[in-house]
């Protein structure tokens, strides 16, 4: 196999369409089917499963698809660190993150990086937790912005302690009342964050380790629909610190006690196979947040 058809296979991964990889890589249709069927040839199994919904892998398709991306990371480590022996300082990182840290955080970092590393494109996914976890395995992506709950099996290096907090329709509780124990919290109704293992969201992690009987009245996909159901009196929310910092709204926000937070950080496949590009956007987005918190 060559490495064209690696990057043929990794870009229908991609892509999700035969046709929309042919040009993304200025290929015909009949090249990329012909890379294909040759590396189909060569394996001796089907790596692609064609239909009406799209393109999907195979199981065969599957267990390939991480050393194929490993690869072409490899290969494109190689051609920074040419370009760099030639001074210069090009390359492309993938980043990928939720929307919370999407809204906080990645314009003021774009926009310094770009000014230290012109030549480096970016280019930004947003996701859930689990996109973002799929994606860096998968090697979609090369950097991920994640909290340690939603980093299983990712290398994770920490950033930033994001303090949870309890979030309450104007006037919803007496002006008595500082903070939330969990005996306030206690069979009322709430706005949660909706979607696959909801145990593990760091938004609702609260509620279950104190093991609480609430009335889940509202299940919202991202922060800025949870507060807006808050704010017309739905019911409560947990949210972050770092959400509530640029979204105050109309609401009542109160320190949990005791007190939780979400770590979040960046996370890795294999940090040994990092671009140099990668490299320097993980190491500018480390100093990012440390000046960031200072302010």
């Amino acid at each position: 196999m060559t490495l064209l058809s690696y990057e043929v296979f990794s870009k229908i991964v991609e892509q999700g369409s035969f046709a929309k990889a042919a040009e993304s890589l200025n290929l015909t249709p009949s090249a990329v089917s012909h890379a294909v069927a040759s590396m189909e040839e060569e394996i001796g199994a089907a790596m692609f499963i064609r239909d009406k919904s799209g393109v999907r892998l195979t199981s065969a398709g599957e267990q390939l698809y991480p050393y194929i991306r490993k690869i072409l990371q490899a290969n494109e480590g190689l051609s920074q660190a040419m370009d760099e022996m030639r001074g210069l300082e090009t390359g492309l990182v993938r980043l990928g993150c939720t929307n919370t840290v999407c809204l906080a955080w990645m314009p003021g970092i774009i926009k310094s990086f770009k000014k230290i590393h012109p030549n480096i494109m970016l280019q930004i996914s947003q996701g859930a937790y689990s996109d973002v976890n799929e994606w860096t395995k998968r090697g979609s992506i090369d950097v991920g912005i994640l909290s340690m709950r939603a980093a299983t099996g990712l290398e994770f290096d920490p950033l930033y302690e994001d303090e949870l907090l309890c979030v309450a329709p104007k006037g919803y509780f007496d002006k008595s009342i500082k903070k939330i124990t969990p005996d306030e919290l206690w069979n009322q109704p709430f706005v949660v964050k909706q979607g696959p293992n909801q145990k593990d969201k760091d938004d609702n992690v609260y509620l279950y380790e104190h093991h609480l009987e609430v009335r889940a009245d509202c299940h919202m996909m991202n922060e800025l629909s949870s507060i807006a159901m808050v704010e017309c009196g739905v019911g409560l929310a947990i949210m972050p610190e770092l959400f509530m910092k640029n979204n105050t709204g109309n609401v009542d926000v109160y320190p949990l006690e005791p007190r939780e937070y979400r770590v979040l950080g960046l996370c890795y496949a294999d940090k040994s196979l990092l671009t140099t590009a990668a490299r320097a956007l993980s190491q500018h987005i480390r100093e990012y947040v440390e000046e960031w918190q200072q302010k």
